[in-house]
């Protein structure tokens, strides 16, 4: 054996990057997990990962662009676009009974991929109150359950039930259907 060579370091280090390599595999493979019942809610670009609460939604309509964060492992579910949530903070009397038993303090939650073909929902047009989708004008009304009411999508958008727990918004159940576009 040559001076300076320790076979156990090196067993060592290979274990180690192995480990590694295996913990980021999972980290990848939670990050990239739909939502999940019990997870919080944090800003998109907000680098602390903070949960947000019904507070920190706007009232009357302006969406807020929003991530799952698995709350014990604090793993943002980022990892695919199909994850990005949109959340609006709208008045609960205006609301279907359908859309108020999804809400939590009035806040609703969709998905921001248009079914129409998948581009981002993007756009809130307040004089109408609906989400809209800028690529071919498919417009939703967050307020009767995403129901298309204008455009080429052919299904509604599909929501996230929320809950409010300890004071924070968290995934009540899996999104309502399939998140995602038609494929011709």
């Amino acid at each position: 054996m040559k001076p300076g060579f320790d076979r156990r370091v090196l067993l060592k280090a290979a274990l180690a990057c192995g480990f590694a390599s295996r913990d980021a595999a999972a980290q990848t493979a939670a990050a990239s997990l739909p939502p999940q019942p019990g997870d919080q809610l944090v800003r998109l670009g907000d680098a602390t990962a903070t949960p947000l609460s019904a507070a920190d939604v706007p009232i009357g309509g302006r969406q807020t662009a929003a991530w799952a964060m698995d709350a014990a492992t604090r793993t943002v579910r980022s990892a695919t676009r199909l994850n990005q949530i949109l959340l609006l903070r709208l008045d609960p009397e205006k609301l279907t009974s359908d859309t108020r038993a999804r809400a939590a303090d009035g806040v609703v939650a969709y998905t921001a991929i248009c079914t129409h073909n998948g581009c981002d929902v993007d756009d809130w047009i307040a004089s109408d109150q609906v989400l809209s989708c800028s690529c071919h004008e498919s417009q939703f009304d967050p307020k009767d359950a995403a129901r298309v009411v204008d455009g080429p999508a052919p299904r509604p958008l599909p929501a996230l039930p929320l809950a409010v727990v300890d004071g924070k918004l968290a995934v009540a159940a899996p999104f309502t259907s399939r998140v995602g576009f038609e494929r011709g």
